[in-house]
């Protein structure tokens, strides 16, 4: 199969599925991939990780991929809804428990929609992260070098990738994290 873009992107459930428990979920998942023309190129280490926010559920098992595809940035993020659905993922509410949660974190070094608008989802003050989102694709992913429980398993496959934009890689970005929030999150 060739692609002409590679991804990072974070798997994670804290419900089950149609097929089974959050960590058969995200097996199933990667395998459904290969019906979406999607290849995987790398999978980390499966992690259980606390609820997000703390007391929203159960806990979560959380992992990540490096995945190839032909499709852009947009059409990737349909087809990660896509898997979503298949296995019962609901958007019913932001954080919430969920079946399976797909997110596009990196698409090589691009920036989307622009550096500005990028920095302004970056910056949005705790309490509205959790009411607002965004209505256009945001890469890389806004929240990511503030979360454990995407670092440590993005660590496992991408260490030396660079935020474009913070100039950080990820292994820099999970050492400015505090070491509680790291050790979080454990291998399964």
């Amino acid at each position: 199969m060739t692609f002409d873009q590679t991804y990072l992107i974070a798997l994670g459930a804290n419900l089950p599925s149609g097929v089974g428990p959050p960590e058969e979920t995200l097996r199933a998942a990667l395998e459904r991939f290969k019906d979406e023309g999607v290849s995987i190129l790398q999978v980390s280490r499966f992690f259980g990780t606390p609820c997000f926010p703390p007391g929203a559920g159960p806990d979560y098992v959380n992992a990540a991929a490096e995945i190839g595809c032909a499709e852009g940035p947009g059409a990737m993020l349909d087809i990660l809804h896509r898997v979503e659905a298949h296995f019962g993922r609901e958007r019913v509410q932001r954080w919430g428990q969920r079946t399976l949660d797909l997110d596009l974190l990196v698409g090589g070094q691009t920036v989307l929609p622009d550096p500005e608008t990028h920095a302004a989802w970056r910056s949005l003050p705790a309490e509205a992260q959790q009411r607002e989102a965004p209505q256009d694709l945001i890469l890389p992913h806004p929240r990511m070098h503030e979360r454990a429980f995407v670092l440590v398993p993005l660590a496992d496959i991408a260490p030396d990738w660079v935020h474009p934009l913070l100039d950080r890689s990820v292994r820099q970005m999970l050492s400015d994290l505090p070491p509680t929030a790291v050790a979080e999150a454990r291998p399964l």
